[in-house]
């Protein structure tokens, strides 16, 4: 499903265009309330069984979009009468970040395995002959069915059926879940278990009803720009080919300073700080302290790791993220700015709402909120002039290379080379957090000692990540060329290494 456009994507960034032009335009914010109107016009759903309840679910996407809570289904009412709780310059996210609209969910059915019409009869029956649990039988035409009862989803039927007549039915946003954290309400409708949450996005951009959304900062970064306060972007390496290819680095920067942005910074130079401080960490403590190290920078994966495997928290690398150490050596630069991380993740929002972090990062921002704020502007790519002064040349090849999954321990891994070459390091990368936690289980048994483990909470790495726009192979490919264009490859090589214990203090 994703990196296929769909009409789920055209309502949640039609949400953010409309809410950064509400923004924008300030004045009477009362008009917030003819937002579900302007996107859902006339009298005839387009994709439900009513245009009321289409508006009803735009209108608690818009609530979420200005970073307010869901309100109960029992109890709406407009989204103006407690716009004055978003109209403000700084409004921390309070929990939980990804929510659910009720009325919005289909109540897809949980996980099943069922038998179709197109069921042959076969008389060889290998779907009733490897169930070990004797629930498949046959009706009067000799054609199999399930008994859903003594079904314990094993898919060995679906595996052996010659006909392809079996087929797996599970909702898509808890096959998306790494976490299990998506149960069913007492009307079947899909809920999030939040002890359980590490707010990856997975399932919100793998809902195809547009039924699960995440909060936004969107309006409160625009108020501040309006207000005069000095907002500067730190931008994450999976920037590069989000925005289409006219979408260069140069021009990126022009248009952000046309949003309002102060100034545009390449979070890749804080990947750089990361990534040698990780190859310190490493040569420190494996073996000799601990069998193993994670690395640090996916909110997700680490959150993962602490709540399944609390025996491995301290075994998480202790180094500050890409986007703290970016943060931090902004604001020691300039004290009176405020920082906005604009990313392609979900998590990382609540990274900075840390009351560690707070003070480093002001916002967070996804690719998606921002490419609101670009329409909201009717920002064209095409029209903007590139100045090479405004040209990224901060990040190496391997700081920018954290994008991609893999990403991360490679970049360690070469830094490692140059402190200490004669050092061999094993790695392994968990892709998304299903595959994180075999990795961390054969950690547990004793099996990956030694190893550097990268974790990522997304499949394929950030630029999977659930505020993206582009297909993720597209993505990894414009990365690609990105690092190549890199005046520096190694992180060894950084012109900021000397800012590490800036940022430490």
């Amino acid at each position: 499903m994703r990196g296929v456009h769909s009409a789920v994507d055209d309502i949640r960034r039609n949400v953010f265009t409309e809410v950064a032009r509400l923004a924008y335009e300030g004045g009477d914010l009362s008009r917030v309330d003819s937002i579900p109107y302007r996107m859902i016009q006339g009298e005839v759903a387009h994709h439900r069984h009513d245009v009321f309840l289409e508006r009803a679910i735009v209108q608690e996407r818009v609530r979420l979009a200005l970073g307010m809570d869901l309100q109960s289904p029992a109890e709406q009412s407009l989204v103006s009468q407690h716009i004055q709780e978003a109209a403000t310059d700084q409004k921390y996210f309070r929990e939980p970040l990804v929510n659910i609209i009720p009325f919005a969910c289909n109540a897809c059915p949980p996980k099943q395995i069922r038998s179709t019409d197109s069921c042959q009869g076969c008389i060889s029956h290998p779907c009733m002959n490897v169930c070990p649990k004797d629930a498949i039988y046959l009706d009067e035409n000799k054609h199999c069915h399930i008994d859903q009862d003594k079904c314990i989803k094993c898919g060995r039927c679906f595996n052996q059926c010659p006909y392809r007549a079996i087929s797996k039915i599970e909702r898509p946003c808890a096959a998306a879940c790494g976490m299990d954290a998506i149960e069913s309400d007492e009307l079947g409708r899909a809920k999030i278990n939040y002890d359980k949450c590490v707010s990856c996005g997975m399932c919100l951009v793998n809902c195809p009803f547009a039924a699960i959304a995440d909060k936004s900062q969107i309006f409160q970064v625009i108020s501040a720009m309006k207000k005069g306060e000095r907002v500067v972007a730190c931008v994450a390496p999976a920037f590069v080919g989000q925005f289409g290819k006219e979408a260069t680095p140069s021009k990126l920067k022009a248009a952000m300073r046309t949003l309002g942005f102060a100034d545009v910074v390449e979070v890749s130079i804080g990947a750089d700080l990361c990534t040698v401080e990780e190859a310190h960490d490493f040569l420190e403590h494996v073996p000799e302290k601990q069998p193993f190290m994670g690395t640090s920078c996916c909110p997700a994966w680490s959150m993962m790791a602490k709540k399944l495997f609390p025996e491995f928290k301290e075994y998480i690398s202790m180094a500050l993220t890409p986007m703290v150490i970016t943060a931090r050596m902004v604001k020691k630069d300039h004290p009176d700015v405020r920082v906005c991380f604009i990313g392609p993740c979900a998590a990382k929002k609540l990274e900075a709402n840390r009351k560690s972090v707070r003070s480093d990062v002001d916002y967070v921002l996804t690719f998606e909120e921002l490419q609101g704020m670009f329409d909201a502007k009717e920002i064209d790519f095409k029209a903007i002039e590139e100045d090479p002064e405004d040209d990224m040349k901060e990040g190496t090849a391997m700081g920018r290379g954290f994008a991609v999954g893999g990403g991360v321990a490679a970049a360690v891994v070469e830094a490692i080379r140059h402190i200490d070459p004669d050092r061999e390091v094993l790695i392994e990368y968990g892709d998304g957090l299903k595959e994180c936690r075999k990795m961390l289980m054969m950690a547990k048994a004793g099996k990956r000692d030694g190893y550097l483990l990268e974790g990522m909470g997304c499949p394929g790495g950030c630029v999977a990540g659930a505020g993206t726009i582009r297909p993720v192979k597209e993505s990894a490919a414009s990365v690609e060329r990105f690092k190549k264009a890199s005046a520096a490859v190694s992180s060894t090589e950084s012109p900021y290494l000397d800012r590490l214990k800036d940022v430490e203090e």
